[in-house]
């Protein structure tokens, strides 16, 4: 079957410019692209485990303030203990950040804002090691009955959940109607 090409490009020579097609000029760029309508009453926050900048935890912590801000944060919090680990590891003050995002900037933006504002400068053999760890980390023994009892709550035939990610994302899916 045939299929009918993009009408951003044309198929036909491009080396003659009028056979190109641009992008319209209000094509968001991903990087820059402004989500403030996060609306954590329909759908969950990004997994703990996406990066930005090399970040874990970075992109969830930005869609909930995202969504604080909009009021349409649900159960979610902002700045929350997962927030503050990603906000001490950068050296970065939570009301600031919110204020940031209010302003309206997408992803790419805040990178750049945090970039220039974090007080903690970490190479990226350090963020990767960090970001690592926040991928595996799993419940001390301050954390590990309300691990379990979350857990619980959640997913209690699944056993195979033993970090905090794992549950977060646990959460995530059953809470939006998932079957655990």
């Amino acid at each position: 079957m045939h299929r009918k090409p993009r009408s951003v490009f044309r198929t036909a020579n491009l080396s003659s410019t009028s056979d190109f097609t641009q992008p319209p000029l209000n094509h968001p760029n991903p990087l820059t692209m402004s989500n403030t309508t996060t609306d954590l009453t329909q759908h969950p926050p990004r997994s703990p485990r996406q990066r930005l900048g090399g970040y874990a935890l970075v992109p969830r912590m930005l869609d909930k303030g995202r969504a604080t801000i909009a009021g349409k944060n649900g159960e979610y919090h902002y700045a929350c203990p997962l927030d503050q680990r990603a906000l001490e590891f950068l050296g970065l003050d939570p009301e600031a950040l919110k204020a940031e995002l209010a302003t309206g900037k997408g992803d790419g933006e805040m990178l750049a804002w945090i970039q220039a504002n974090q007080k903690n400068k970490h190479t990226a053999e350090e963020i990767a090691q960090w970001s690592t760890d926040a991928d595996n980390r799993v419940p001390d023994a301050d954390s590990r009955e309300f691990f379990q009892k979350y857990l619980s709550e959640c997913g209690p035939n699944r056993s195979d959940i033993k970090n905090w990610p794992d549950l977060l994302e646990l959460d995530d899916y059953v809470s939006f109607g998932g079957k655990a």
